[in-house]
């Protein structure tokens, strides 16, 4: 029926009908990212009238207690979901740089939900992660659906998360080198096309049929090119440095309450408690803050009331989400941003009042510095606020400050808002790439678990004749327990064992203070440790007791198992071209 020719020609073919099937794909998870932003935001104003449509209740001290309430809500729905890791962007990076697409999609629409709680109770967060989180579960359930592979499950993530972008801020563009800048790290043809695709379909459903927008503003442009580039260079300065800011506050604020002697269920909700008291007596640092940053952008706050909810808003989104809370960073950078902007263009402005705009132009340029300062994206910041304002007077000023801004943060912290949190689990992502493939690996998956072993009661001649029999240099010493209690090399018998001393204790010679690895670690951990002390071997023990052995590492073990994902991933790349 079929020329073997024709089967070829198929099979040529393939790729290109496998292209068009990801565009349709990419076009259905536009459609119902779109819808899945109109339902949040019309559930999250329905949770918002539930709190604060009660005018006696937000003229009382009851204000206060609200987003404590919130907070408690949010501590109790993830400990009862039984999950111990949440979803959020930075997990998103983590999956499409080291597990093929893969994310919890259950983790990422419970984060969803939890972001509607945080934000109506008074958390001041942004939406636009859990609109992100939101079109990253719709694409993965369609990859998963499809059985995609690696490379089409990243790109199905990418479509869902430009879409939640695009559909929040009715930005498309910023929608998709977000995704490029930030999730994926690359541009492709093959990948770049289905995630514009569904930018657009998520955008047309969820802001021109549903006229979802979110912030008006007002036309700004440069009075004087020269003089005025100056300040803007020293407003992309103070940005970059705001941004650091931004980012060790959350994360001092997050090991802070990392160490609260208190169950984590109800650590979300001092972090609303404390929210709720600085709101009380500032309720424009409570919430997203849309409405708030519209009135800096059209002039209406004075300079002292900008700085104080400029140092608020750092303090009320750290609180948020380092208790535990749940919601997005970019609306809080653009709104600390905006404030720092604003105090900065009404100075300038009133010590150059013909040669410079007006304060809200300023502001308007400090919102994307920040942005582009916090999350080392850019071409994201400059998009995100010229489709937001469709005027491109403003372009360049704003170009200039957040390459000045990204440049400053970068220089002082070498991790961005979304990469910080991986950093700490071990890995270093860029664009979109593990920079070290030692650091995706774990000592539990090239650990050996069948050890030799000598008792702290042995003796040296026993030593020996195991070094002799099993070929090893080095052994973990146990005590009458089955206990970890050192570790004795070859070494240790050089330095400690004189000749003819074949009956003393190992427990005399061993080396008591132990180095040891943990199973949940990276190898790239482990070998700096090897390096640092000088070793050929760790134990590899258990977190709950450091004395329960559970294997042991090697450099030797570390190097082979390297060698062979080099191998691998060489394979990888042959095969993809």
């Amino acid at each position: 029926m079929f020329s073997r020719s024709d089967i070829t020609k198929l099979m040529q073919r393939w790729p290109h009908f496998e292209d068009g099937v990801t565009n349709d794909i990419a076009i259905l998870i536009g459609i119902f990212t779109g819808l899945t932003i109109v339902a949040y935001n019309i559930c999250l104003k329905y949770a918002e009238d539930i709190f604060w449509s009660n005018s006696d209740i937000t003229s009382s001290y009851i204000v206060i207690l609200i987003p404590a309430i919130g907070g408690l809500l949010v501590g109790i729905i993830v400990f009862f979901s039984g999950d111990i890791h949440r979803c959020n962007v930075p997990e998103v990076i983590e999956g499409t740089a080291l597990h093929g697409g893969r994310i919890s999609v259950r983790g990422a629409f419970r984060e969803v939900v939890l972001s509607i709680i945080s934000i109506a109770t008074g958390g001041s967060v942004g939406k636009e992660a859990p609109g992100i989180l939101a079109g990253s579960g719709i694409g993965s359930i369609f990859a998963k659906a499809l059985k995609a592979p690696d490379h089409r499950y990243r790109t199905l993530i990418g479509c869902g998360a430009a879409g939640g972008i695009a559909a929040a801020f009715n930005a498309p563009l910023a929608g998709v080198v977000f995704v490029v800048e930030v999730i994926l790290g690359e541009l492709e043809t093959r990948t770049f096309i289905p995630i514009v695709i569904s930018a657009v379909f998520a955008t047309l459903v969820a802001n021109l049929i549903f006229e979802v927008k979110p912030i008006q503003i007002s036309y700004y442009g440069l009075v004087d090119p020269i003089g005025e580039s100056i300040l803007y260079l020293i407003l992309g300065t103070l940005c970059g440095i705001t941004s650091v800011l931004l980012i060790r506050t959350l994360f001092t604020v997050h090991d802070g309450f990392s160490k609260l002697p208190i169950h984590s269920a109800f650590k979300p909700a001092i972090g609303g408690l404390l929210v709720g008291l600085m709101g009380y007596f500032y309720p424009q640092i409570r919430g997203i803050g849309y409405d708030v940053i519209a009135d800096v952008l059209t002039n209406s706050f004075t300079i002292q009331l900008l700085l104080v909810l400029f140092v608020l808003k750092i303090l009320a989104f750290s609180f948020t989400i380092g208790s535990g809370g749940a919601g997005g960073s970019i609306v809080p950078s653009m709104f600390a941003g905006a404030m720092l902007g604003g105090a900065y263009g009404t100075l300038v402005h009133s010590i150059f009042p013909t040669s410079t705009a007006a304060a809200g132009a300023y502001a308007l340029v400090g919102m994307g510095a920040t942005l582009a300062g916090t999350a080392r994206a850019p071409l994201t910041a400059v998009l995100i606020l010229f489709e937001l304002t469709q005027n491109y007077n403003i372009i360049l000023p704003l170009m200039f400050a957040c390459v000045v801004s990204n440049s400053i943060s970068n220089s002082l912290h070498e991790e961005s808002m979304f990469t910080e949190m991986l950093k700490r689990r071990g890995f270093t992502i860029r664009r979109g790439k593990e920079i070290n493939i030692m650091e995706a690996m774990f000592v539990r998956d090239n650990m050996r678990t069948n050890v030799h072993t000598i008792s702290d009661d042995d003796t040296a001649k026993d030593l020996l004749d195991l070094m002799q029999s099993s070929r090893h240099a080095g052994f973990p010493v146990l005590d009458g327990n089955k206990k970890l209690c050192g570790i004795v090399t070859l070494e240790d018998m050089r330095e400690k064992v004189n000749y003819g001393e074949l009956d003393i204790r190992i427990s005399q010679i061993a080396t008591h203070n132990v180095i040891s690895a943990y199973p949940d670690e990276t190898l790239d951990v482990v070998l700096k440790r090897f390096a640092m002390r000088d070793v050929g071997r760790l134990p590899v023990v258990s977190r709950d007791d450091d004395k329960s052995l559970l294997g042991i590492i090697t450099r030797s073990d570390i190097v082979k198992s390297y060698n062979k994902e080099i191998v691998t991933h060489v394979q990888e790349k042959d095969i993809r071209k």
